[in-house]
């Protein structure tokens, strides 16, 4: 199975960060309320970014690896070729 991590822009411009077999459906579970609790007090505005390719547990590692980074270097990872949004876009529509 591969495992994808992602970066949504939530509706008060914070920026949540996880991992997933299928982006489409997490980001739906999202803004339904039924994915993180995060979720509860803001709104999933958008997918930023995408990186495909992992194994659950690389996608774990990589997951943490981004969420210490700061707000501008996750806003970096959005432009940087590693950003597989393509591939979303292609796979969800």
């Amino acid at each position: 199975m591969i495992w994808q991590v992602y970066i949504i822009l939530c509706s008060d411009s914070s920026l949540y960060t996880g991992i997933t077999t299928d982006p489409a459906r997490r980001l739906r579970q999202h803004a339904t309320g039924r994915g993180a609790k995060y979720f509860r007090g803001r709104r999933p505005e958008k997918l930023l970014y995408l990186e495909t390719g992992h194994t659950r547990s690389s996608a774990g590692r990589r997951e943490a690896e981004i969420k210490r980074l700061t707000r501008a270097e996750k806003c970096h990872l959005a432009g940087a070729e590693r950003n597989e949004m393509s591939l979303f876009s292609k796979n969800s529509g």
